[in-house]
């Protein structure tokens, strides 16, 4: 580790020399000046690591030669050591980006914990991290060896959803392959277990089944319901765990989280099947016989979500709940987001309010298209930012904080995830097969069966039969299903992007998530 170097700037230089000796002895570089305008002539000339400043000194002040030092170079941290305990001279300390503040007499271990905090914190929290997630390695290899139910799959990506923000902290690119290794073996075992269990859950025979898409609003929104008190439901298109950890900070501001919980997306997890199956309350296969003019396949024309609110009151009026007072707007683009914030308050008379907000679909799918969103996202962390810059600035964040002093429940959810793709496999098929790169239908599929969950017959993964003999097949873990045709430039274009109707962990285990107003 490179020795740091400190600037210790203070008029009695000569009473701290026992100090000065501490500091070196364990480690660091320490220059000594004795007043402000030598100070700002060494910054000018030295790379300096911290500068430790006395606030009163003759001849210029503490503040006054911080200032000066902030306009050579606005990144040293500076440490001010002060007898006065004035609170004008703190705060003019602080607004002048401090980076802390200590009141004299100082002890030696005092002027070493604030330097361990500027110089060391990002490399002792990464060992920390690094040190935490060993531990904790073994514990996931386990749960991951011992047959996993659907809650502990659950628990499982919700612990590698923490490890991997956590990893962000560390600086080993050994241990971040560790646990990038790691989370594939999950999503490998993950698929092996939709596989096996899938048919079972959508069978109505079945008892014990994790809430999914068709049955979130019954088991997760419609029970919070409060007399006299209005429910906003707002589902965030394509929005993954991880994504919603990045924005919970932002929505604590203003609101107390209450649940943190999780369901399954349906297949294909895409927008056409699973936010009907939200709003309908049933599996597409059900859809499609109730809604046979409203229901949309892949190949047929027209829009495939021009009818959730319909669906959404069909749903409300089997459930016994069509006395609600309900609203249901949905946001495509900017305008419409501006319109909501107009809007919001007039809301609040209502039961019920469903809002639909498209954003992070359009994220996903225009970073395929253009090379600045390449750039920008290029992997799961900058994935994340951008989602977290997005929401902070978004109408819908403006919106919800004007509700935010009114006694209010939020539920907010999504349809589907998604999941960064690696791997391209070969599917022929007619030209009725889908070009969805995660998931495809059609007849006469050609394969490799250990690459894909196949149902050969559509009813039994609560799919509509498209065409006779239609089958369906979808990728499992980071792969893309890819046409023998131009193989090698469509398998180079969409690797490492963000895609969806497949089966992983991140596009099948998303939030849900209960909040309501602080006061």
């Amino acid at each position: 580790m490179a020795v740091a170097t400190i600037l210790w700037v203070d008029d009695e230089m000569e009473s701290l020399q026992s100090q000065k000796m501490f500091l070196e002895n364990k480690g660091y570089q320490v220059h000594t000046l004795s007043n402000g305008f030598d100070a700002i002539d060494y910054v000018k000339e030295h790379m300096v690591d911290v500068v430790l400043l006395d606030e009163s000194m003759p001849g210029i002040s503490g503040l006054e030669t911080l200032a000066k030092i902030k306009e050579i170079r606005q990144q040293i941290p500076v440490i001010m050591i002060t007898k006065n305990e004035t609170e004008n001279v703190m705060d003019d300390a602080i607004g002048s980006q401090i980076s802390d503040y200590l009141i004299k007499p100082v002890n030696p271990n005092q002027v070493l914990l604030s330097l361990k905090k500027i110089l060391d914190n990002k490399r002792l929290v990464a060992e920390k991290t690094t040190s935490a997630y060993q531990q904790d390695f073994r514990n996931l290899f386990m749960a991951l060896s011992s047959n996993p139910d659907y809650n502990e799959w659950m628990e499982i990506y919700k612990k590698l959803v923490y490890w991997e923000l956590e990893m962000e902290k560390s600086d080993s690119p050994e241990m971040r392959e560790v646990f990038q290794t790691q989370k594939e073996e999950a999503n490998t075992e993950f698929g092996k277990f939709i596989s096996k269990n899938y048919s079972s859950w959508v069978n109505p025979k079945s008892i014990d089944v994790p809430i999914m898409s068709h049955t979130l609003l019954q088991y997760k929104v419609l029970p919070h319901l409060e007399k006299g008190v209005p429910t906003f439901f707002v589902l965030i298109d394509n929005l993954r765990f991880d994504q919603w950890k990045a924005i919970q900070p932002i929505f604590a501001e203003s609101f107390r989280i209450l649940q943190e919980d999780s369901f399954y997306a349906i297949l294909p997890t895409a927008t056409q099947y699973a936010r009907n199956a939200i709003f309908a309350g049933m599996l597409p296969i059900d859809i499609e016989k109730k809604f046979p003019v409203q229901w949309k396949n892949d190949d047929e024309e027209g829009g495939k979500n021009l009818y959730e609110e319909e669906f959404f009151k069909d749903q409300l009026k089997r459930l016994k709940k069509d006395n609600l007072r309900t609203s249901y707007t949905k946001v495509l683009n900017h305008n419409a987001g501006q319109d909501l914030v107009s809007n919001i308050h007039n809301l609040l008379d209502n039961d019920l309010n469903v809002i639909v907000y498209n954003f992070v679909d359009m994220l996903s799918h225009a970073r395929t298209e253009m090379e600045v969103l390449k750039e920008l996202a290029n992997d799961e962390m900058s994935y994340r930012s951008i989602t977290t810059s997005w929401f902070e600035h978004s109408p819908l964040h403006q919106a919800l904080k004007r509700i935010a002093d009114k006694k209010v429940n939020i539920i907010l959810a999504t349809d589907h995830g998604s999941v960064r793709v690696n791997s391209p496999h070969k599917v022929i098929g007619d030209k009725q097969t889908t070009t969805n790169l995660r998931y495809k239908h059609g007849r006469n599929l050609n394969y490799e069966p250990k690459e894909v969950i196949a149902f050969r017959d559509p009813r039994e993964a609560g799919l509509p039969t498209p065409t006779v003999n239609s089958s369906f097949i979808f990728a499992k873990a980071d792969g893309y299903l890819c046409y023998p045709n131009n193989y090698n430039y469509f398998a180079n274009y969409y690797r490492n992007s963000f895609q969806h109707g497949g089966v992983s962990l991140e596009e099948m285990i998303v939030p849900v998530i209960k909040m309501t107003n602080k006061a």
